[in-house]
């Protein structure tokens, strides 16, 4: 089973207490943009077989939002952050790099 720990309230938690949000780190699209670039962030998602990053709601417990970095196929925890971190922190992609040396930031 997949565990996360929430990085607000430090609380691990069982994948059945926690809602998936999908791909994190999207590039959202404001009024007047597009029709290309909306359909690219309502529809188009990475289906990556590796490591990934996503949104997580701690839906049973502090109710708020975070970002994971996981392995899709071993369901290895890299570490969480805050939803409001832009990108990666340095120390999941340190962590990442060296269990998959051959995995780079894209």
């Amino acid at each position: 089973m997949l565990t996360l720990t929430c990085p607000y309230c430090g609380v691990t938690a069982e994948e059945t207490e926690l809602t998936n949000g999908g791909e994190a780190h999207l590039k959202r699209f404001t009024s007047g943009s597009s029709d290309d670039d909306f359909e690219t962030y309502m529809f188009l998602r990475d289906n990556v077989k590796g490591v990934h990053f996503e949104r997580w709601r701690h839906s049973y417990g502090c109710g708020k939002w975070f970002h994971a970095a996981r392995d899709t196929v071993t369901l290895e925890v890299f570490g969480t952050y805050r939803a409001q971190t832009l990108e990666p922190p340095k120390d999941i992609i340190t962590a990442i790099i060296a269990k998959r040396p051959n995995w780079s930031v894209l």
